[in-house]
């Protein structure tokens, strides 16, 4: 499906981060791995470090950090947040909205709107879809855009294919109406019967959690993990990558008649190094041009590696210039989606530690 729309930009951006830091080197011997087959999987995959947080911390409370945080820089005035998005697979509760979490902690004011998504590795790309359509309401000026999730709760420590390379954040993305007349242009798609490919198969009211699916067993690749786990089947996943998200690029570039080398930047969704090396190549996109070092630094959180590699690898730059970037996410649902819009003259972007 191709979306369009115009005077809409984003303003800032907050990525916002745990403190606490993990470590491959520390972690190999919980994985059924030699030495040297961890220096080798630590060069491809790009396992390094990554971000964790802590067992008390909730997705609210990073989103409730960042929104202050941006208050305390001057950069947004609660009263003018019309509409509060929230994308996340980790909410605090099964019921109220995360939304309405955050609304009550801050005392937003009661004239505005509250959603929340569950999206996962497209999340960002949809949820920047849906505040350009909220903004195209009358009396939506503002909308403080909030994809976060703290998934290494759900993910087995001694799961080799996922814990490595997991990571927590939540990204605050203010989006207001433009005065100029910008163009952006959008494609999402959906393959709802490959689902099972990267799913918590427990937990969730179709199967509930109970001491049968909290066992951790052996799959036939030596991960060890439960069905409240995470479980991705990587083999899939990777193909589904490179045979889907090229041909979409492709389009959405034709129908933005833009040619992929007036594109400055390619800002994607980070799985890992390897998978997403092989896309630039797929696609025939230098690497300089699509940043690949977040996963190595902080983890993949999902849709938040998006906004995390805007602000780690042009924050300042992007408070004066002025970029034309194509963005895109593709994993869990299985979805995929991307847009082209410019960025830029930002009031505000930058990486903040969580640690309260």
């Amino acid at each position: 499906m191709n979306l369009f729309f115009r005077n809409k930009r984003i303003s800032s951006i907050l990525t916002v981060l745990p403190k606490r830091i993990s470590y491959f080197d520390d972690e190999m011997e919980k994985f059924n791995f030699s030495k040297s087959q961890s220096n080798k999987l630590k060069s491809i995959m790009g396992y390094n470090k990554h971000r964790i947080i802590d067992n008390q911390t909730c997705s609210s409370d990073l989103c409730i950090y960042g929104i202050n945080k941006l208050k305390e820089e001057n950069i947004i005035n609660f009263d003018e947040i019309d509409a509060l998005v929230v994308i996340t697979q980790s909410p605090d509760y099964f019921m109220p909205p995360t939304s309405s979490i955050i609304h009550g902690a801050l005392n937003l004011k009661k004239d505005m709107i509250c959603i929340d998504i569950n999206q996962g590795c497209a999340g960002y790309i949809i949820g920047l879809i849906e505040a350009f359509m909220l903004l195209d309401q009358p009396f939506i000026n503002k909308v403080a855009l909030c994809n976060v999730d703290i998934l290494s709760k759900k993910v087995s420590s001694q799961d080799r294919n996922s814990y490595p390379l997991i990571g927590d954040g939540a990204a605050i993305t203010i989006v207001e109406r433009a005065t100029e007349n910008n163009k952006i242009f959008g494609v999402i798609k959906v393959d709802g019967s490959r689902a099972d490919l990267l799913m918590i198969p427990a937990g969730g009211f179709k199967k509930p959690s109970s001491s049968e699916t909290a066992i951790i067993i052996e799959d036939d690749k030596d991960n060890f993990r439960a069905e409240d786990h995470l479980v991705m089947k990587g083999d899939l996943v990777f193909n589904f990558v490179q045979t889907e998200v090229p041909p979409m690029l492709e389009d959405l570039l034709s129908y933005a008649n833009i040619s992929k080398e007036d594109i400055d930047y390619y800002m994607f969704h980070q799985p890992n190094r390897f998978m997403l090396q092989k896309l630039a190549q797929s696609i025939n996109v230098p690497e300089l041009k699509m940043p690949n070092n977040i996963v190595e630094n902080f983890g993949n959180a999902s849709g938040v590696t998006i906004p995390t590699a805007i602000c780690y690898n042009l924050g300042n730059q992007l408070l004066s210039e002025n970029f034309t970037m194509c963005l895109a996410g593709f994993g869990v649902g299985l979805t995929w989606a991307g847009l082209i819009m410019d960025i830029g003259n930002l009031n505000y972007c930058n990486i903040s530690e969580y640690d309260i």
